[in-house]
C-alpha cells in the first residue's frame, strides 16, 4: 500500500530499497525555503542496520503488509524460540537474534502475536503486562523513607527490577513488558 512521505509514523514498517525498515525516528522539516521534507530515521529488520533517509513530502513509500497472528510460546533452546498456534496447532519457530531482549520476558503458555510478513515470522507484540515471580531482593531497612524509595530485586527468569520495600521474595508482581518496570502485588 503507498503511503505519502508525510504519513510516516515511529514503529511503522515500510518497504524501502529492497528491504524491510523499521521506522524509529521521524522529524518534518518545513524551511523557509524549498519544500517541505520529512527526515527517517529507520532499521533494517534483515540486516540489522540504521539508515537516515530524507522523504520529500509528495513522495510515494510502500508501507510493508504486515499480519498479526497470536500464538502460545512454548520454549526454546540455544538458537530458537518456539511457539504454536492455539486455533489450528501450527508450530512455529523464531530465531532468538530476531526477537532480541524481548525473548527475556517470554513465560511457558504466554499468549503473544508473531508478526508476518510474507510468511516470515519478523518480530514479536508482548501483552503490556506479565505477572512473574520474585526469585530473590534485599530485605528492606527499617527507618527507610516509604516515598519513591526502590530496592533491587532479581525476577524468576533473571531479569533485575526496582520494586517497592514491602516486596519480598517469593512473592508474585505484575511488569510492564514496554518499560520492564514494577506495576503491582498481585
Amino acid at each position: 500500500m503507498k503511503i505519502n512521505a508525510n504519513e510516516i509514523k515511529v514503529g511503522m514498517l515500510i518497504e524501502y530499497k529492497d528491504d524491510l525498515w523499521e521506522i524509529l525516528k521521524t522529524q518534518h522539516v518545513k524551511p523557509g525555503k524549498g519544500g517541505a521534507f520529512c527526515q527517517v530515521e529507520m532499521k533494517s529488520i534483515n540486516k540489522n542496520t540504521k539508515l537516515n533517509e530524507r522523504f520529500r513530502s509528495n513522495d510515494s513509500i510502500e508501507k510493508a503488509s504486515i499480519e498479526n497472528i497470536e500464538f502460545n510460546y512454548l520454549y526454546d533452546d540455544e538458537i530458537n524460540y518456539y511457539f504454536i498456534n492455539q486455533k489450528n496447532f501450527e508450530q512455529v519457530e523464531v530465531k532468538k537474534d530476531i526477537i532480541g531482549e524481548k525473548g527475556k520476558l517470554l513465560k511457558e503458555n504466554l499468549n503473544v502475536d508473531l508478526i508476518f510478513h510474507e510468511d516470515k515470522a519478523i518480530g514479536i507484540e508482548l501483552p503490556n503486562q506479565v505477572q512473574f515471580k520474585i526469585k530473590s531482593t534485599d530485605v528492606a531497612l527499617k527507618g527507610q523513607t516509604v516515598s519513591s524509595s526502590y530496592k533491587p530485586a532479581i525476577l524468576e527468569n533473571d531479569i533485575k527490577i526496582q520494586v517497592p520495600p514491602f516486596i519480598e521474595s517469593g512473592d508474585e508482581i505484575l511488569v510492564d513488558t514496554r518499560t520492564i518496570e514494577y506495576i503491582k502485588k498481585v
